[in-house]
């Protein structure tokens, strides 16, 4: 019986070689792909190249060898030192970092603004009450948010009541014309009494009376000028925010007072 011929294999590379073959063609142009799209920090690069070109060693106090054994004692410590000082380099702040130092400049920035528009409107207050010869009954402080105008007590009302004393009317008058030409915004009026405790048929305690004697000047403000009355907020403190020593005379006529809150355009009210 005649042997069957034996079959010759097929020319080439098996056909599972040429598969693998471009499973790792299309692996390294992906690769090349990655590289080509990042960034290298040259600065970074030349200094680590530098660390090396001093006699082939990268530490400071290392060797150029291996034999002599401080290569090994001193290499560990500095490898770490390298590098935390590479990875530390020109390290960019996170976004939410300079999301917060952006929000703080701004916000000084802002504040910066505020105090400027209080000081012109101060500026101008004065030398209108200068004008007006009220310098020496009215006592002024600035902030970045308004200017205040302190008026005493003693000069506008008389002891446990709430109505104006006639030789006081002149100078609220004044007062209401200055603010007519320089108030931009929002007008505070706040009444202050000393601790003395009170007890009359009108009012209980010193909260009404500081209450009404902010509105006294609210509706002298109201009659007698052209101020809007939505523009102008009137509440009364009692004794409760002083400003001197109430177990002396001097210091509860400090405390009996009526503050006027000037805001401006930028002021956060």
């Amino acid at each position: 019986m005649a042997k069957k011929r034996q079959e010759d294999p097929p020319a080439g590379s098996p056909a599972w070689m040429a598969t693998f073959s471009d499973l790792m063609n299309l692996l390294l142009c992906f690769f090349v792909l990655l590289f080509s799209m990042s960034t290298v920090d040259a600065q970074k690069f030349e200094i680590i190249a530098a660390s090396f070109s001093q006699t082939f060693s990268v530490f400071h106090a290392g060797s150029t060898a291996i034999g002599d054994g401080v290569l090994v004692s001193n290499g560990v410590s500095q490898l770490n030192e390298l590098d935390d000082y590479v990875n530390s380099m020109g390290k960019a702040p996170t976004d939410e970092e300079s999301k917060i130092d952006s929000l703080e400049e701004m916000s000084a920035s802002l504040d910066a603004e505020k105090l400027k528009k209080s000081e012109e409107l101060a500026e101008k207050i004065e030398e209108a009450m200068d004008e007006q010869q009220l310098e020496k009954d009215i006592d002024m402080e600035v902030t970045s948010q308004y200017v205040q105008l302190t008026l005493k007590g003693a000069l506008l009302f008389d002891s446990g009541s709430d109505q104006l004393r006639e030789e006081a009317e002149p100078i609220v008058s004044k007062l209401g014309q200055i603010l007519e030409r320089y108030a931009e915004s929002t007008i505070e009026i706040e009444g202050h009494t000393d601790n003395v405790p009170i007890h009359s048929a009108r009012f209980a305690n010193n909260n009404e009376l500081s209450s009404a004697r902010a509105l006294c000047v609210f509706d002298y403000f109201v009659e007698n000028t052209s101020l809007r009355p939505e523009m102008i907020k009137h509440s009364g403190r009692g004794e409760y925010v002083p400003i001197a020593d109430n177990s002396t005379p001097e210091g509860r006529a400090k405390n009996r007072r009526v503050e006027i809150r000037i805001y401006h355009t930028l002021s956060n009210y």
